[in-house]
């Protein structure tokens, strides 16, 4: 099953993506999202995965939304990076493999060593994440849905 990923510089425009992919029919266990989180101090190398972020209160706040709209988010800290939220497939991959950053995640996905490494670059700017698993009937939906509310970089593997 390919993989849809793009970009966003908004968390409102992330947030409105993955909504209006639910609304559609794409399979919230197929979305995940990485974003750096602001709320954290870098120094803060304690974060671990499973931490319930739905309520916002472990984000900082402008988080706690976005995190909220899929199961299973998470806090982590990843070397070189800092403190980041990430929910969906893509947050168990990173728990596991926090050595490999976001862009190791991002193999497991499907996507190539060298797109990985730009995509964790973006996060590290502040750029959120989303990727999804679709049908191969779906890819051109889910790009156009990423690319309506305002991702970059859209791309699928």
């Amino acid at each position: 099953m390919p993989t849809v990923v793009g970009t966003f510089s908004s968390t409102n425009d992330a947030e409105q993506a993955v909504g209006a992919l639910k609304e559609q029919g794409f399979d919230e266990k197929e979305i995940s999202l990485v974003a750096k989180d602001e709320g954290r101090e870098e120094e803060n190398e304690g974060l671990t995965m499973g931490q319930d972020l739905t309520g916002g209160t472990a984000t900082g706040g402008a988080l706690g939304g976005l995190a909220g709209l899929l199961a299973g988010a998470g806090a982590l800290a990843i070397p070189g990076i800092g403190p980041i939220v990430a929910a969906g497939p893509i947050a168990a991959g990173l728990s596991g493999a926090v050595v490999g950053g976001i862009a190791g995640g991002l193999v497991d996905l499907g996507i190539p060593q060298e797109r990985g490494e730009y995509y964790e670059e973006q996060v590290q700017k502040g750029n959120i994440l989303v990727a999804l698993k679709a049908e191969d009937d779906q890819v051109d939906q889910a790009a156009n849905i990423l690319r309506d509310y305002g991702a970059k970089d859209v791309e699928s593997h």
